[in-house]
């Protein structure tokens, strides 16, 4: 079964940095992609970034364009995402999750982790 689970959340000031952590385990295809998505409150669902696990492909939302960076590490099973320049519009639970088509949409993925809270505030 697979499994996906968030780590690495937590309570920044403007302008500082976090890094998300994405585990999967249970994935047997060879390709494959994970993607984070963040949910504020009161707003839906959004795609912030994704990467291709076989290919290191990268795609960013344009609000997060410059600041966030996504990775992967395909022995580890795990895809981070390192957030700097962080602003106050950025507080969210974030999502990471799995998707076996050719893009992340979120309609379309078929598992999600239970998220990690960011909280970006003074």
């Amino acid at each position: 079964q697979v499994q996906l689970v968030e780590s690495g959340g937590g309570l920044v000031q403007p302008g500082g940095s976090l890094t998300l952590s994405c585990k999967a385990s249970g994935v047997i295809v060879d390709y494959y992609l994970i993607g984070w998505f963040r949910q504020a409150p009161g707003k839906e669902r959004e795609e912030v970034s994704c990467i291709s696990t076989p290919t290191g492909r990268q795609v960013y939302a344009d609000s997060v364009k410059g600041r966030f960076t996504i990775s992967r590490n395909n022995a580890k099973g795990t895809v981070y995402l390192q957030m700097n320049s962080l602003k106050t519009e950025a507080s969210a639970d974030y999502y990471c999750g799995l998707s076996y088509g050719a893009s992340c949409v979120y309609t379309g993925m078929e598992k999600w982790g239970k998220g990690t809270l960011d909280t970006v505030s003074s």
